[in-house]
């Protein structure tokens, strides 16, 4: 079931999943470094008895996996009714590319859920209605693949040529420098983030940089950036300049370049 999920995300399976009743529904947490999607069985099975469909037991595992992939998972301070929502809206994505129904992906939630919102979670109306959101627009995305022609399907021709260096050179006003990138292993190195976003190392006569990364917008309020190198590996950049790998680990920091 987990490695269905991932894969209609496009992603790897990098969580373990845990049985447990430890917990008295669900979690996702960060314990030594390594991911955990945690569930108490009886929970699950209760409230697919009360769904009357095992795609319930299913969304609430999407839901705690939304934790994860969000970023919430990455800083303290618990649940709180922006996170839940963000987790609620991918556990719909998620459903619908897996072939539920809309009902069925609120069967979960249309159970447990509480009526009233809380200081850590959103009334149940508010929950079904961003469990929709996500169902619609994963249904959006079926529906203009189904509509559309089926792309080639033949890979790349390869031609053999010299490894590629991207200079950028600093000189020249068509960029400009507005942020600096310290990582906590290698303090000495200089990094910078231009204008355009593009994270680049400074080469050491300090008139050209090489391009090693991007930093683009996320949806998270508390990691509003993703930094990206170009072995698709990703560092989340907090509201105020800090740097953390997938652990939840502060890595570095942004700064103003001066």
């Amino acid at each position: 079931m987990l490695r269905e999920i991932t894969d209609v995300v496009g992603l790897k399976p990098r969580f373990e999943l845990r049985s447990t009743s430890d917990v008295q529904n669900a979690a996702a947490v960060v314990y030594n470094g390594q991911r955990y999607l945690l569930y108490n069985p009886q929970f699950v099975g209760a409230v697919n008895q009360a769904g009357r469909t095992d795609w319930a037991g299913i969304s609430i595992l999407a839901h705690e996996m939304g934790h994860h992939l969000n970023g919430h998972t990455l800083r303290a301070g618990g649940s709180n009714p922006t996170d839940e929502l963000e987790a609620d809206e991918f556990s719909g994505f998620v459903l619908r590319k897996m072939g539920a129904s809309l009902a069925q992906a609120q069967a979960a939630m249309a159970v447990i859920a509480d009526d009233q919102a809380s200081a850590t979670h959103p009334g149940r109306p508010t929950r079904l209605k961003a469990i929709g959101e996500g169902w619609q627009r994963a249904n959006g995305q079926i529906a203009a693949s189904r509509n559309a022609s089926a792309p080639s399907a033949a890979p790349a021709v390869l031609t053999q040529r010299t490894p590629p260096s991207t200079p950028v050179h600093t000189a020249s006003n068509t960029v400009s420098v507005i942020g600096k990138i310290t990582f906590r292993d290698n303090p000495d190195e200089q990094y910078y983030l231009t204008d355009r976003l593009s994270v680049v190392r400074l080469g050491r006569n300090s008139r050209s940089a090489e391009v090693v990364g991007r930093l683009t917008r996320s949806s998270s309020r508390t990691f509003p950036y993703v930094l990206t190198d170009g072995q698709q590996r990703r560092l989340y950049v907090s509201a105020n300049g800090g740097v953390y790998d997938t652990d939840g680990e502060q890595v570095g920091r942004l700064s103003d370049p001066s």
